[in-house]
């Protein structure tokens, strides 16, 4: 068991931003201000004023019960982490989603940032840097599978679900969906299979070896044996906590999908379930674009046409979606603050390396 931290060398510091990385933040909150305040009515065909009529009808009781769904949303995420560090506990694991998410709401690329405070407050905490590094590895990977399997569903749903479709739009959905699974199908043969994570990772080396010769140096790892660290990283972790970090990210999804319904119900706002989860897989992948922070402005304004363009009111669908953002990006911000404070207040350990 790692010892009390005897001195304040031992707890991780924090890096200071530097001029560039706050330039590029004040820049992405510059186009995410922007895309809001101009992109998202022009592209939707609405006003803020409409917007915010619709917003101010949602009453106190539904308020409080939306943000109970979000705060049941960020509980059941603690069962993924959990799982891919073993000995974290629930309540730090919460700090850990809160600050990090909190973070990466407020600067461009702050995925990046994200992981950083991660690694610093488990290091804070006594773990080691491998278990900590494979934990950051591991719970991104079953966050990418399960981006990737969202959209998978999501396409089915519309398939089986919304005879309307025109034939080119169900022909992209065809090809959206083979391409889903086969992305799917070859993480998950890299961690079951070496021969696998081989064939892969010697393709990739051949495919980028002309990129790679530009930008690796003579002693960097090649990408074979990058696809076979991060295959060894992940199947010890996974044969013990795959259950716990499966249902942490279903549970996640599930109950942010209805946080969504009812947002969008309290703006009056009715569709089919295939156009509703359709749109609900689209603004969870657009949240990965890094151009503004968390996706902001850009994952409003995409999921909002495409419900407009399924036959939702462009007010309601705006104010619904605006809804669904301020419960799921704005008010990580002040939750992370607590975080913040709890994590200061938290017990902290030497790291057992």
């Amino acid at each position: 068991m790692a010892r009390p931290a005897t001195d304040e060398t031992d707890v991780p510091r924090f890096t200071r931003p530097t001029t560039r990385q706050l330039l590029q933040g004040l820049g992405g909150l510059a186009i995410a201000v922007a895309v809001l305040a101009w992109g998202l009515p022009h592209f939707v065909g609405t006003s803020w004023h409409k917007v915010f009529e619709l917003m101010r009808h949602v009453g106190p009781s539904t308020a409080l019960g939306l943000l109970f769904l979000m705060m049941a949303g960020l509980w059941l995420y603690t069962f993924t982490l959990t799982g891919s560090l073993p000995g974290l506990s629930h309540p730090r694991a919460l700090i850990v989603n809160v600050c990090g998410s909190s973070v990466g709401n407020l600067l461009p690329f702050g995925g990046a940032a994200g992981v950083a405070a991660t690694y610093a407050m488990c290091r804070s905490w006594g773990f080691s840097r491998r278990d900590i590094s494979t934990s950051i590895v591991v719970s991104g990977v079953w966050n990418v599978l399960a981006r990737v399997v969202l959209p998978i569903i999501g396409i089915a749903a519309l398939l089986f679900g919304a005879g309307d479709l025109p034939r080119a739009v169900a022909g992209g959905a065809v090809v959206g969906g083979v391409l889903g699974v086969l992305l799917l199908g070859t993480f998950i043969a890299v961690i079951a299979s070496e021969g696998a994570a081989t064939v892969v990772g010697r393709t990739l080396d051949k495919l980028l070896r002309p990129i790679s010769r530009r930008t690796q140096r003579s002693h960097d790892l090649g990408i074979d044996e990058l696809v076979h660290d991060l295959r060894g990283r992940i199947s010890g972790v996974v044969r013990t906590g795959w259950a716990s970090m499966t249902f942490g990210l279903v549970g996640f999804f599930g109950v942010y999908y209805v946080l969504f319904w009812f947002c969008l119900n309290a703006t009056g706002v009715h569709v089919s379930f295939a156009h509703m989860f359709a749109a609900y897989a689209l603004g969870r992948l657009l949240t990965a674009v890094g151009i503004t922070p968390g996706g902001v402005g850009v994952t409003e304004t995409g999921t909002a046409a495409v419900l407009v363009g399924w036959g939702a009111d462009p007010a309601g669908a705006t104010a619904g979606v605006v809804l669904f953002s301020v419960y799921t990006h704005l008010m990580e911000i002040p939750l992370g603050a607590l975080g913040w404070m709890a994590w200061g207040l938290s017990r902290k350990q030497r790291p057992a390396d």
